[in-house]
């Protein structure tokens, strides 16, 4: 049997499209690719987003920044020395980038000016640090990103 030009480009486009359907289909059904939200309550946390930037901006105004040290125990985070460790409430968010399911929160717990996280609940890799603390009914802002 002959195939005639036409009959071939017919063929290639139906080759074409079953090739793309295919690699769509495949690519739809993988769970290896997860398009999740970045947060679940996106619009929530959105609202106050303001309140952030003023936190923010209170810490950079007050020279309220954090250091964060990499030590044999984990990472540490060292607040101000001019600051009553005492008075200082918060939380320290840790964000993964790649896999939501390595996120975690932990409530503030001061020790002579520093916190310390357990190196075991930290996985090597790329991390966002946001750590979000009252001193004296103010409110202070810190972010970084880290590769741990």
């Amino acid at each position: 049997m002959k195939i005639n030009w036409g009959t071939g480009i017919v063929l290639a486009f139906i080759g074409f499209i079953s090739f793309i359907l295919f690699f769509v289909v495949s690519m739809l059904m993988d769970d290896r690719t997860n398009h999740d939200l970045v947060r679940e309550d996106y619009y929530q946390a959105e609202m106050g987003f303001q309140e952030e930037l003023d936190a923010e901006i209170n810490a950079q105004d007050k020279n309220a920044a954090l250091k964060l040290v990499h030590g044999p125990e984990g990472l540490k985070l060292e607040f101000p020395q001019e600051m009553d460790p005492n008075s200082i409430t918060g939380t320290v968010s840790f964000y993964r980038p790649s896999n939501k399911q390595l996120d975690f929160d932990l409530p503030i717990r001061l020790r002579n000016h520093y916190f310390i996280i357990p190196e075991k609940r930290l996985v090597e890799g790329r991390w966002n640090v946001k750590v979000s603390w009252q001193n004296k009914d103010e409110s202070y802002l810190f972010r970084d990103q880290i590769t741990y």
